[in-house]
């Protein structure tokens, strides 16, 4: 009986998260594609695959172990999307290597970092709580808020130097914490799937 007030409210609290997510990405997207931003349209993507993620912890929730962890696993794939999704944006941005605007690179950026750091502080109690989903939730709302602050800075410089480099650095950079957080949570996952089968 007490573990369910905890269950409740995290469901609560997943709900509020993916809504928020799914929210900003229009918001980033529309940005992104507008001043044409590497960083911000590789976050953004990120905070669309944030609200699918939450969504399927939503939906999980009431699985069993067994199943909760393979989920983790499908989770840890889905974590690399936006990784590959800012390989071929950057790509297309070192060929043409045209600087974004800055202003609103820093200003979305702030926006982002936000929503990430609402986020993560609703998620911060239940991050061991259900295993590799809410962890995966967790610390893709932790590294998001770290990327927005990179996105900033990135702003900041690309104000001062009118360069397409710190865009592309920064973009580059969200695609390496989004495979280290895939990492984390696969091997969480699967350290979880053992334990079951034993």
């Amino acid at each position: 009986m007490d573990g369910l007030p905890q269950h409740h409210g995290l469901r609560r609290v997943v709900l509020w998260v993916a809504l928020l997510n799914l929210a900003y990405f229009g918001v980033e997207f529309g940005v992104a594609r507008t001043i044409g931003s590497v960083s911000l349209f590789a976050d953004s993507i990120d905070f669309l695959e944030d609200a699918s993620v939450n969504f399927l912890i939503l939906v999980a929730l009431g699985w069993t172990v067994q199943s909760r962890a393979r989920l983790g696993m499908v989770l840890a794939l889905i974590l690399l999307i936006p990784g590959l999704a800012t390989l071929w944006t950057a790509w297309r941005q070192f060929i043409a290597l045209q600087p974004p605007e800055a202003f609103p690179l820093s200003l979305t950026g702030l926006g982002a970092l936000a929503i990430n750091l609402t986020c993560a502080f609703m998620l911060a109690k239940f991050r061991k709580h259900q295993g590799s989903l809410t962890k995966a939730a967790f610390l893709s709302a932790r590294n998001d808020a770290l990327a927005n602050v990179a996105i900033i800075i990135a702003g900041i410089v690309t104000a001062f130097t009118l360069s397409p480099w710190p865009d592309l650095v920064v973009g580059l950079g969200i695609a390496v914490m989004n495979g280290n957080a895939a990492w984390e949570v696969w091997g969480t996952a699967r350290k979880e799937h053992q334990n079951v089968k034993a």
